[in-house]
């Protein structure tokens, strides 16, 4: 899947191939919201991309810092697609640990609609106070 006659493909092109996201799109959204970065500046859709090159990826609460490893502008297998970048140590430290943040802060909801005796204890609970 990767072009070896290309020295560059389009940012919006890699960021979808690179599957950070499902649809050309919403690579292009993120790029213009100013979600992406490149070398630690900012992207655009037809930024060219090269072997070599950081990017700074952010999806949602995740965040990736990435050095570009090979070049696609077409989207194939997962397992493809992860060779053409590679996340730096340090980011993938952080991401975890968000993970773990987000996961411990999470709060405890209810599981579905109260029965019949869960409503019963919520009105002595109400009738009480």
């Amino acid at each position: 899947m990767t072009e070896a006659n290309s020295e560059s493909v389009r940012a919006d092109q890699w960021l979808w191939a690179a599957r950070f996201f499902k649809t050309r799109r919403l690579s292009r959204e993120a790029i213009d919201g100013g979600k992406i970065e490149h070398n630690g500046g900012p992207c655009k859709p037809s930024r060219s991309i090269k072997v070599g090159d950081r990017l700074r990826v952010t999806r949602g609460e995740e965040r990736f810092d990435v050095e570009v490893l090979g070049l696609s502008a077409v989207r194939g297998p997962a397992r493809v697609a992860q060779t053409l970048y590679r996340e730096t140590e340090e980011s993938r430290e952080a991401r975890e640990e968000q993970r773990e943040l987000r996961r411990f802060s999470r709060p405890v909801a209810p599981q579905g609609k109260p029965d019949k005796q869960a409503r019963r204890q919520l009105r002595r609970i109400k009738e009480q106070g």
